[in-house]
This record gives C-alpha cells, structure tokens and sequence, in this order.
C-alpha cells in the first residue's frame, strides 16, 4: 500500500484543505502516516499571510526534497498560489495553488504518467464557484473543523489573500448539512465553522443567505452539542446579530473578532472597515446578551507609519476590551499589496519589540479573563485523560483540567465548577 504525509501551514482553512485531500488519496489506496516517516507521496499545504508564513514553507519544502528525493511532493496553498511555476524549480511534482484540490490524485497520476512535473495553478476568476471538498473525520477528540466560506473582497491594504483565494464563495447549506451529519456520525459534538471571511458567507447567493441561517441548520442537527464560530469581522455583530446568536442554545460564547489596531488613523491606513468606536459596540453587543463571553482577536503591529501614540492606542484597546486571547504579528510586507509600498516603514527590531509587547499586555489580560471566572460553574467537554486527569474545554474555549471521575466520557458534557486559573487555562471540580 502507498503512503502518504502531509504538512499544513497557516489556518483552520488549510486544515480543513488538507485533511479533505487526504481522505482522497485514502479512498485511492493510500495510508496516511506522519511527516517524520518514509512516504511515497508528501503534500505540503503552504502559507503567504505573513513573511514568516512564506520562510516557513520554502524551509519545509527545502528539507523534504533534502530528506526524501525519491519521493513525490505536492505543493499546495497560498503561497503555490502566489508562485505557480517558480516552485517546481524546488523539486515539486505538483503543484496546486488554492484551486483543484478536488482533482488533486488524478493530477499527481498524471503528472506521473507524463514523466514530468506539472503545474495546475488555476487563475482566480470572478465568477468561481466554491469548490466541493468533503471531510469525514479529524484528529481532534470532539470538535470537527466544517469548511463554508471561500475567498474574501474586503482588499485591506497588507493582505495579499484576496489576490491568493479569490473572491468570495460560499458552501450551499444542504451540503454543509450533509457533512454535519457525517461528522455527526463520526463522533464529533462540536461544529467549528470556518472560512476565508466567514461574515461574507451567503453574500454571493441569490437571494442572498447569511451566517445564521447555517447556525439555525446546524442547531436542528440532532447529536451536534456545539457550534463555534470562525474569524468574524466586527460589522456582522449587530444588536439583530446579537440576538438571533442569543436563540440558538448550541453556540458556543467565543467570539474571534479581528482588530487589528487599535488606533483610528492605524485603521484608516489599514483600509479596514470600521473603527475602534465600532468595534467597541460589536462588542457592547455580543457581551449584552452573553455577560461571560469570550473575546479573541488578531493584533497587527509596526504598520507602515505607526506613531508610539498609535502603538499606546492599541495596548489601550487591548486592556478595555478584556480580550481571552490575542494573537501579535508584528507587520511584513507582502508584495503588490498598498501598504508594501508606504512611506514610513519601521525597522524590523521596533516591530518585534511592540510584538513582544503586545503579547506581554495580551498575556495579563487573558489571566484577568480567567480569573473572573474563579467560583463559576459551567460545562466542559471532557476530550482526553492526562495524568490521571481529564481535559476538555468551556463553551467560551477555557482549557480545564478536572480530577477523574466514573461518571466522567469523552464528549460527554460535565458540569464544572472553575476554581483556579493554572499555567495552561483553568481546574475545575466536577459537580
């Protein structure tokens, strides 16, 4: 029987892309092992968000040519996306970009039957349509990433992945549907619904859908306990938003609203679409109706131009928010995107510094976030036992870590009483 590893870069998307191809070249014959064992075929699922994103695929594509050149490689993701040809100079035997993922056994057995390596980057078009690809199991205990939005229109200024995804495409809801239900049928009791700009989904359907209309599909699924929302961005949690969220008992309080900055004049430059006054309301909104909700977001800092003033104004947001959890990025040009091009450019060591910063802020937050939470009872989803303890999480993604106990199953809602924030989230008692 064939091999097959893979390797993913970047986001939940590229997760899902992968795990989709696998269970292709599974149903061809193939079994999966990991990166670290001999294998006839590696696929490597890249990442241009960021300059490191890219560092990190050309270093991991280097090494797997260095380690196995009789194996075949498939290059597949943003960065393919971006660089098409150039990467079959790397020693690829195909490669895919974000598109014909699909086809993605019969392309490597036709490159293979030509003897030479092949290139199948499609061109982006305008009229695209979301791409079927279909997933039936994962390595999470509980908690299955669904797939239901590609591609994005917004074109901020530093983001290069409209011009690596395409425009928007959303996934239609009886296929959503369906794959809840093999999930379902799998095991798993937590949806976790993502995309490329997941508030965008439904906008490209006639008539138009929208992101609760596939929560409301997902709560009538008998068997699913949770659904997770994705990335949003902070103009789709309006009052309306916030209360149609407040009817379904299955959604998780978890909210990944993207930041960015916390400086206006940051924002502007940013090209993003609303404003710190704005997001403080999306906020205001969802916290109305969920008092104990969690809020996460992403931090990009060293924008071209960005004054202390600006950087403050950010560590400022940070802390009025209250934020669970934060992720830093300290800015990298992409090229052929506006902002590589901007006048005022910081050095890379200022950049790194506010990262570090930022994370140190982000860090005393998110413990301030957990210790409100001392004394609370909710519901944990037990996943794994370790050291004699089981592990799951709340529906706001807290980590708790609970002493064993007999009446205790993985997948298995418990009632928790939280009683003390530890290094890697929270202990809990069972009650």
């Amino acid at each position: 029987m064939k091999k097959i590893a893979a390797h993913t870069l970047g986001c939940k998307v590229n997760q899902y892309d992968t795990q989709a191809m696998l269970e292709m070249f599974q149903q061809a014959g193939y079994s999966v092992v990991s990166m670290n064992e001999d294998a006839d075929v590696y696929l490597i699922n890249t990442c241009t968000v960021t300059g490191v994103g890219d560092k990190k695929s050309l270093q991991l594509i280097r090494k797997n040519r260095r380690e196995h050149p009789g194996s075949r490689l498939i290059i597949c993701g943003c960065m393919a996306q971006q660089r098409g040809e150039e990467l079959l100079s790397l020693g690829a035997d195909l490669v895919l970009g974000t598109q014909n993922r699909s086809k993605v056994v019969d392309l490597l057995s036709k490159a293979e039957e030509l003897g030479t390596p092949l290139c199948a980057v499609a061109p982006l078009s305008d009229n695209a349509l979301f791409e079927p690809l279909n997933i039936s199991t994962q390595n999470d205990h509980t908690r299955a990433v669904l797939k239901i939005q590609e591609g994005c229109r917004n074109h901020c200024t530093y983001c290069i992945i409209p011009s690596v995804r395409g425009p928007i495409r959303s996934r239609p809801l009886n296929d959503i549907c369906d794959e809840v239900r093999r999930l379902r049928d799998a095991g798993f009791r937590e949806i976790v619904l993502t995309g490329i700009h997941l508030s965008s989904y439904g906008k490209d359907f006639l008539p138009p859908a929208s992101l609760p209309d596939v929560i409301h599909a997902i709560q009538e699924t008998e068997g699913i306990l949770r659904i997770r929302l994705g990335s949003l961005e902070p103009g789709i949690a309006t009052e309306a938003f916030a209360a149609v969220l407040k009817e379904t008992d299955k959604l998780c309080p978890q909210f990944h609203l993207a930041l960015q900055s916390g400086s206006d004049t940051v924002l502007a430059r940013m090209k993003r679409q609303y404003n710190t006054a704005q997001y403080l309301q999306a906020v205001e909104n969802l916290r109305r109706v969920f008092p104990h909700a969690a809020f996460t977001t992403d931090i990009l800092t060293g924008f071209p131009g960005e004054s202390e003033a600006e950087y403050q104004e950010t560590e400022k947001m940070i802390r009025k928010v209250g934020f669970a959890r934060i992720h830093v990025f300290p800015y990298s040009a992409r090229p052929g995107t506006p902002a590589a091009a901007m006048n005022g450019q910081l050095p890379p060591a200022l950049k790194e510094e506010r990262a570090r910063k930022l994370i140190a802020v982000g860090n005393t937050v998110a413990r301030e976030y957990l210790r409100s939470w001392i004394g609370l009872e909710t519901t944990v989803l037990p996943e794994e036992q370790v050291n004699g303890c089981w592990e799951g999480y709340t529906p706001e993604y807290i980590r708790v870590r609970m002493d064993a106990d007999s009446t205790c199953f993985s997948g298995v809602p418990a009632k928790v009483r939280l009683t003390a924030v530890e290094s890697r989230g929270m202990r809990g008692e069972i009650i």
